[in-house]
């Protein structure tokens, strides 16, 4: 969260009653000045467990929540959408049935005017998997609609200091270890408005093709360098 008052008990409130007694929502709060954590203390709810991550920005605030998570899976969430009531539901049963990550379809809506902008982000993105495909071509992985096993921890952590985008990590590292499912049933929405965090819904995200060009070639350096110390650590 990032001075999300504004939205956050919407998306708090579209979670809540789809977890466990033993579930954990994860807080990584970078230094909100407004509300957001006077309206998430109210819900009064011991499963949110809230920890600061002083201004670091958006990719420290996810592995902040990341590494302070406990359970055997994780569903990353954005502090502005809303979650449709099965998510998890849908998710489990794909990562029960032998996947380690999932990445679901979303539509995208206009705060403002409650108007879907975009009726299937996979088929506006055209996603797809490939190692190849999601690193120079095209990201396919959104990070609001990822769930995946705990143990991708453990190939993805920390993140390397200068990553461009966390999400794009997480999805690419997985396909390159373990076992992915895109599912096409739409589990989020995803909300469009001018302060949008991440470059999907910011109407500010639109990066030159340079720095697209420098977050690709960026990218796909750190991926291979993780690669050769995976195979160090098993040749060690």
């Amino acid at each position: 969260t990032y001075n999300g008052e504004k939205y956050i008990k919407e998306q708090l409130d579209s979670i809540l009653p789809q977890l466990k007694k033993l579930d954990e929502i994860i807080i990584s709060d970078d230094n909100s000045k407004d509300k957001t954590l006077k309206i998430i203390k109210s819900l009064k709810d011991s499963r949110i467990k809230i920890f600061t991550n002083p201004k670091k920005g958006l990719i420290s605030n996810f592995e902040n929540a990341i590494t302070k998570s406990s359970g055997d899976y994780i569903f990353l969430s954005d502090q502005d959408d809303i979650w449709y009531k099965n998510k998890i539901q849908i998710c489990m049963n794909d990562l029960n049935c032998g996947y380690d990550l999932v990445l679901s379809d979303c539509t995208i809506f206009n705060s403002v005017s409650s108007i879907t902008k975009i009726e299937s982000y996979f088929s506006f993105y055209k996603c797809k998997k490939g190692i190849l495909y999601n690193t120079f071509v095209r990201n396919s992985y959104v990070g609001c609609c990822m769930a995946f096993n705990s143990k991708i921890k453990n190939k993805t952590l920390p993140f390397p200091k200068h990553l461009p985008m966390h999400d794009s990590w997480i999805g690419i590292n997985a396909e390159i270890y373990f076992k992915v499912k895109h599912n096409n049933k739409k589990l989020v929405n995803h909300r469009f408005h001018d302060n949008n965090a991440s470059e999907t819904g910011s109407k500010k995200g639109g990066s030159s093709f340079f720095q697209k060009l420098i977050w690709r070639l960026s990218l796909s350096y750190y991926l291979l360098m993780n690669y050769i110390t995976q195979k160090l650590k098993l040749w060690n």
